[in-house]
């Protein structure tokens, strides 16, 4: 570096620096957040100039609550994506987990609801797991493998559900399971969650980017890390103020539905595991290339079992919110369910190819997919309108993968 670059003074030194970091990661590949929260909030003016209703607390509320299925069945996607993998039966995976709850919490068996949740995520933890061994063990193609589970676990959701007698639908009638979504934190609560997730946020966001600073890596002037800290406080007493806003007719309506935090605690753990655990890293290594995570040392088939087992998991937790948001569980669930999954897990930005993906992909990505539907919905545009323009939204998140990829590979 020159002589004369040293009177540029550090806060536009600092701007200038961030800012070639910054088209420097996107040549390499790293697009990161940025192009989807601008395409979210552009769908979002969009919605709004068409149907004033879209921004009204209520309308924004059940956009939420709709995406919650979203994000938590892309977030059982990612583990796996994560590996170049897929799972094209976590949809029905998770509907069998709900069918499981509600069943066992019906009034021929009257289970204990801390019994019966627990157990339906068992269930599919134990299902992720079985496609898991067989992958891995047989060396089949993931996709082949979950292609059947699909067609087999929704044989197998018919079969139990036909079974109860029921006309092929059964309701929920265990108070805990249906205020999953149905029932809300108190305005205070959701001042006190909200206020303290964002605190919890700022503090990681501080830490990390000191550690880097005072490391000497690339990260970004302190001036963005505070306006990244101020920008959070802002949104979060947004979201507070709609949430809080009454959004009943004839009762008063108010607070965080329970789902929000159900989300919010699944992102929480599967971000700390991602990027604070021995497992997460070797996750991504394997993702990113298997055999040297091999010759390293690796263990990569315990570890991409293991990978299978946390899709399990997430899916049986996101078949709790699906019976819960349903009021209950029926023979005709929706086929579409892992192909949104998947749509939003890469338009949030995780790669196709393995390697890259957060979690926070999930949440914007089911975002973006719960605003398109959302807003469509309000304006009358048709089903067939609706599948089109998410498909094209998705086309375009993998292609900028694709471009992505391309662009980051001289530099490997």
């Amino acid at each position: 570096m020159s002589d004369t670059n040293v009177t540029v003074p550090v806060a536009d030194g600092g701007a200038v620096n961030s800012l070639r970091g910054q088209l420097k990661r996107l040549r390499q590949g790293d697009k990161g957040l940025l192009p989807i929260l601008l395409g979210l909030v552009v769908l979002v003016i969009y919605f709004q100039i068409r149907n004033s209703v879209f921004l009204s607390s209520g309308n924004l509320v059940n956009l939420f609550v709709q995406a919650t299925i979203f994000i938590l069945l892309a977030m059982a996607e990612i583990w796996l994506l994560l590996l170049g993998e897929i799972d094209l039966s976590v949809g029905f995976v998770s509907a069998l987990g709900a069918t499981t709850a509600v069943i066992l919490l019906d009034n021929q068996f009257q289970w204990p609801w801390f019994a019966a949740l627990p157990l339906a995520i068992v269930v599919t933890t134990a299902i992720g797991t079985l496609q898991g061994f067989i992958i891995i063990r047989l060396r089949l193609p993931s996709f082949i493998v979950t292609l059947a589970g699909l067609l087999g676990w929704e044989g197998v959701l018919i079969f139990f559900v036909d079974r109860q007698g029921t006309g092929g639908t059964i309701p929920v009638q265990e108070k805990v399971l249906y205020d999953l979504v149905n029932a809300n934190l108190s305005p205070i609560a959701t001042w006190i969650f909200t206020l303290a997730c964002a605190a919890a946020m700022i503090y990681i966001i501080v830490r990390r980017d000191q550690s880097r600073r005072s490391s000497g890596l690339d990260s970004v002037p302190q001036f963005v890390t505070i306006a990244k800290s101020a920008a959070l406080v802002v949104a979060s007493v947004v979201l507070v103020l709609v949430f809080n806003a009454n959004r009943g007719t004839f009762v008063v309506l108010e607070g965080m539905p329970y789902a929000i935090p159900v989300d919010i605690a699944m992102l929480a753990a599967g971000s700390f595991i991602l990027t604070r655990t021995k497992a997460g890293r070797y996750i991504y290594a394997i993702g990113g290339n298997a055999e040297a995570a091999r010759r390293a040392g690796v263990n990569v088939n315990r570890y991409r079992l293991l990978a299978f087992v946390f899709t399990g998991i997430t899916a049986g937790v996101a078949g709790l919110i699906y019976a819960s948001r349903l009021g209950g569980i029926s023979d005709n669930v929706d086929s579409n369910l892992v192909l949104l999954a998947v749509a939003s897990a890469v338009i949030g930005g995780t790669s196709l190819f393995g390697g890259r993906g957060k979690m926070i992909h999930a949440v914007i990505g089911g975002l973006v997919i719960a605003t398109i539907y959302n807003g469509m919905a309000l304006i009358n545009m048709s089903a067939a309108t609706q599948y089109i323009a998410t498909a094209l939204v998705l086309l375009v998140a993998v292609a900028m993968d694709a471009v992505a990829r391309r662009g980051s590979s001289p530099s490997r």
